[in-house]
């Protein structure tokens, strides 16, 4: 018998758990140009947010800098990203998607939002409405929480 390492009886724990449990089942549902969670991501928010200095998105994604260049380095040998100079500053590099790299973060985006409308759609009307009020709500506390921070 092995032992608890948590009390899985606390609201917040079980909810995190489901949270885990929905994010796992959802990233892995993609499979769209072989990208890691960290390449989608990295493109995703390219994407959004147009190009940016390989140091900031390393910082805004939360890894090294030199595990950011090795990302971005293999992304742009499969042609999803490329570097471009820097209009304001003539010494900095901007990295930016590719069209082909958005294209594939489009199609793994569609996945993923069919497995979970795929799982939505296994609940019960009450709960879909449920889950559809309150996964936007959580969405604005964590906007709300970096406007702040």
């Amino acid at each position: 018998m092995h032992k608890r390492v948590m009390d899985m009886d606390a609201p917040a724990e079980g909810l995190m758990i489901a949270v885990e449990q929905m994010v796992r089942y959802v990233r892995h549902s993609a499979s769209a140009g072989g990208l890691s969670t960290a390449a989608s991501s990295a493109i995703g928010r390219l994407g959004r947010e147009g190009p940016c200095r390989l140091s900031e998105l390393a910082r805004a994604e939360g890894v090294s800098q030199p595990n950011m260049t090795q990302l971005v380095t293999r992304m742009e040998r499969a042609g999803l990203v490329r570097r471009v100079a820097d209009d304001n500053d003539g010494r900095a590099v901007l990295v930016e998607a590719t069209d082909s790299g958005l294209d594939v973060f489009r199609r793994r985006r569609a996945e993923r939002t069919q497995a979970l409308d795929l799982l939505i759609g296994e609940l019960t009307e009450p709960e879909q409405q449920a889950v559809r009020t309150a996964l936007p709500a959580l969405a604005r506390a964590i906007q709300d929480r970096q406007t702040h921070d």
